[in-house]
């Protein structure tokens, strides 16, 4: 019994240990403390960049800094590589803005939800830029906020209110 007992604090130990590295991982970096490669890059792209937090992040072997900002009053977040190369970059819009395609697809799987933001994501690859997503926040008919994430043309990338599929 006490084998088990000490088995037991062990893996809690190290649970709440690995909890700790996994937090570790991410951390708020104030914008006079953003790199230089990583702020050339931002300042190339969105010159009138005011930014309002970052976040610096491991993802495998490269640091990332996830970057909310405003340019002339527009949302934008932007995720650039320490070596100041972008993976993507976000720009609020209008529901009026949306495809047909995407605002058909949420109407079908939120009847009656309100819209609260909307991102176009930006995904850069080199020198090629390419609309990728678009990631909206919503209010669904019964109160709970959600965040879906739609292709171009409509298909659900990620959904926050997705129920996971039952075993059969």
């Amino acid at each position: 019994m006490s084998k088990f007992i000490v088995l037991l604090g062990s893996v809690s130990l190290l649970s709440f240990a690995g909890i700790g590295i996994v937090c570790a991982e991410e951390e708020k970096v104030p914008p006079d403390q953003i790199p230089k490669a990583v702020m050339d890059a931002l300042l190339a792209k969105f010159p009138k960049a005011k930014i309002d937090s970052c976040i610096k992040e491991k993802e495998g072997d490269d640091v990332i800094y996830d970057i909310e900002f405003k340019q002339e009053s527009r949302k934008c977040e932007a995720d650039i590589k320490e070596s100041g190369v972008y993976i993507n970059y976000e720009k609020a819009i209008e529901a009026k803005d949306l495809p047909k395609a995407v605002l058909e697809a949420t109407e079908k799987r939120y009847p009656g939800a309100k819209l609260q933001e909307i991102m176009e994501e930006t995904g850069v690859s080199g020198k090629e830029e390419k609309l990728a997503a678009y990631e909206i926040v919503l209010v669904t008919a019964d109160k709970k906020e959600e965040e879906v994430r739609l292709s171009p043309d409509g298909k659900i990338l990620e959904d926050t209110g997705a129920q996971p599929e039952e075993k059969k």
